[in-house]
């Protein structure tokens, strides 16, 4: 039983420095359709309704575009780096009169909301496809740009802001043994006061391996997004969720 165990530690401790030799590149790009869900809140003027995305704005499904680029290299102190852009946009037309900012809309007054999101992420890769296991921690800085419009024929209101989010990162990984699937589970993550984000995905993929050097695969998965933002006593407070599946392909080198 003691070699045993010497021999798995050993095992564990050899795949994590063969691992870290070899410089890998992974890209992808896809598809997430999403549905938004929540409310938004004029907090300047008390008079306001508080309408929600989808009975009272409108706002449906939407085909969201999505970008990601992930590096890990061999160098033990430096953390790997993970790129990620996505372009949350949704818009409709009003179901029904309400007050906002002091103004009133009427039916089919014309919303939009939009929170294009850029994702830096510096992690360490503590297991590295360890008996098939990959787990990730690290840091993320989420970049995002909001604006949210309202208007009719009568009234018109925009609201914009540029945020830089700090958030917590977290990546596991299985390999099922002897095929090319792979299970994949990644959360961001942050809540102080008021303020409450998260961005989570969960995916099987499948890689093509008939190429030696770049080998092509694809990834299906579902994708949620809370964003809880209450900051100040004045602009717009936010409280919605984008949840949805999502496709796409990827290369590996």
């Amino acid at each position: 039983m003691k070699n045993k165990l010497i021999i798995a530690a050993l095992a564990v401790f050899t795949s994590g420095v063969a691992q870290a030799d070899f410089l890998r590149i992974e890209a992808g790009a896809g598809i997430w359709q999403s549905e938004p869900s929540g409310t938004v809140t004029d907090k300047a003027s008390s008079s306001s309704d508080i309408p929600s995305l989808n009975d009272d704005l409108g706002q449906q499904n939407e085909n969201i575009s999505y970008l990601w680029l992930n590096v890990k290299h061999p160098l033990p102190l430096l953390p790997n780096f993970r790129l990620e852009y996505t372009t949350p946009s949704f818009e409709g037309n009003t179901r029904k009169s309400f007050t906002w900012a002091g103004n009133t809309y009427g039916i089919n007054a014309y919303s939009k909301l939009e929170l294009k999101q850029t994702d830096i992420v510096l992690y360490y890769n503590l297991l590295d496809n360890t008996f098939w296991a990959t787990l990730d921690l690290g840091l993320d800085l989420k970049l995002v740009d909001y604006s949210y419009e309202l208007r009719d024929s009568s009234n018109t209101y925009s609201d914009s802001d540029s945020l830089a989010i700090p958030m917590l990162y977290a990546r596991t990984r299985a390999q099922i043994p002897t095929t090319n699937i792979g299970l994949e589970a990644d959360i961001k993550f942050i809540s102080y006061g008021d303020t409450r984000l998260y961005d989570f995905r969960a995916k099987v993929d499948y890689t093509f391996d008939f190429v030696p050097v770049i080998q092509p695969a694809i990834e299906l998965g579902y994708r949620t997004q809370k964003f809880k933002i209450d900051e100040g006593s004045e602009g717009t407070k936010t409280d919605f969720e984008f949840s949805g599946i999502y496709g796409g392909v990827m290369l590996r080198f």
